[in-house]
């Protein structure tokens, strides 16, 4: 990793054994950075910036990269957005061109304006008629009341049919800026050659200062439950406890014991609600960082009237590792997952390329696999049992319960029983 003059972090990968590479363009900022009023604005400006600049127009945009055997696309998380593109090795000037130049010479056009507002619409109602998908917002809400990490990042169809484009312009002002943009590329390519094409960009942009975002607030007096009554066939079911920062020295334990309960089909949920009862087809935990919180989730789908037996066995098993550590093979077993998808995560460019980013962002350096592999090997059997003890309290659980029937003090009830 370097920093050019002006602030502009720039890191690498060489990976000179693949064809191909992947270049982003990252923003530190997200949906956290958004005030009520414009919720889903961070998520608005990353559409509109692949809908013309000074020099191209939304077609060309996208042709020159396609055009190249190559992809372009963007996404928009909590606290980055990152714009990327991935062609043979010989187009990355090509790549860092575009990329660029959608972030320093959008146009903002009225009419494209409004034109992807309607798009964005449409994004929200589809979203909203996927109830996996669904699920998980009314989850966030539950678990985040009140803030912006329980806002869906797309906004909601009043919060975008109030942006302008001076409400745009003065969001990427603020924000899209030396102090916050980070560019990394990953592939067949040397860092002294990005360093030199990415010297003329970083001159072009402005010095700023780093976004804010207010502190996560953690509620009690849980469990706090959403539900949307929906005609469809499975009750999608999602649960969720507060969990730790990013920065966090507990959260390699956190990871083993997110594997341990649901990440794999070896895990203890996914062999108790689908190979032993039958209960359901899909069964999965995850976990979310920030700077300074995360969550650890839970969600299956199954038939409504199993709603009651399925949490009785999912709550017992959290209460299982709660109290008792697990065995040092099931850790081993787990270990070993873990280890192996860090290394099998981070075989393609697009993966290390994200990495890069992603580690830039939350650290302000490059994480070395290898010492997040050291740090899984080294948590103990009683610390996986700690960090479920400290985050599996009834009183900040959340549930979100989507499909027939859904209903929320029967919800309440089986979770306090």
């Amino acid at each position: 990793m370097s920093t050019l003059p002006g602030g502009l972090r720039v890191a690498t990968a060489e990976m000179p054994h693949m064809a191909g590479t992947s270049a982003g363009l990252w923003a530190g900022v997200g949906g956290r950075n958004e005030p009520a009023r414009f919720s889903g604005i961070a998520h608005f400006i990353e559409h509109l910036l692949f809908k013309g600049t000074g020099k191209r127009d939304a077609r060309q945009i996208t042709a020159e990269v396609e055009g190249a055997g190559g992809y372009l696309n963007a996404f928009t998380s909590e606290d980055h957005t990152c714009y990327y593109a991935k062609a043979p090795a010989v187009h990355l000037p090509r790549l860092l061109d575009v990329l660029s130049d959608m972030m320093l010479d959008s146009v903002f056009d009225p009419r494209e304006i409004e034109r992807e507002r309607e798009v964005i619409r449409e994004e929200i109602l589809m979203y909203r008629d996927q109830p996996q998908h669904h699920v998980q917002e009314l989850l966030n809400e539950a678990l985040w009341p009140d803030q912006a990490l329980g806002r869906p990042l797309t906004g909601t169809v009043e919060t975008i049919g109030r942006m302008t484009r001076n409400d745009f312009m003065a969001f990427l002002g603020r924000n899209y800026h030396a102090r916050t943009v980070v560019l990394t590329v990953a592939g067949r390519v040397t860092h002294e050659e990005v360093l030199r094409l990415a010297a003329p960009i970083a001159a072009r942009f402005r010095s700023g200062r780093p976004p804010s975002a207010l502190p996560a607030e953690i509620r009690s007096g849980g469990p706090r439950v959403r539900v949307a009554v929906e005609d469809v066939e499975q009750l999608q079911l999602a649960l969720a406890w507060p969990a730790i920062g990013r920065r966090d020295p507990r959260r390699f334990a956190l990871k083993l014991l997110c594997v341990l309960l649901g990440e794999n089909m070896s895990s203890r949920l996914f062999q108790i609600l689908r190979e032993r009862h039958g209960l359901c087809y899909s069964v999965q935990t995850g976990t979310s960082s920030f700077h300074d919180t995360g969550a650890f989730h839970f969600s299956a789908g199954l038939d409504p009237s199993n709603l009651g037996r399925a949490l009785r066995l999912v709550l017992r098993e959290l209460n299982r590792i709660r109290e008792t550590p697990p065995g040092r093979r099931e850790l081993t077993q787990v270990r070993d997952y873990a280890v192996g998808q860090l290394h099998l995560g981070l075989e393609s460019t697009s993966s290390r390329m994200v990495w890069l980013g992603e580690s830039i962002l939350a650290y302000g350096r490059v994480i070395d696999p290898h010492e997040v592999e050291n740090s899984l090997v080294a948590v103990t059997e009683d610390q996986v049992r700690a960090v479920a003890r400290d985050i599996f309290r009834p009183s900040r659980m959340a549930a979100a319960a989507v499909g027939p029937g859904a209903d929320a003090a029967q919800l309440r009830r089986f979770l306090t029983v």
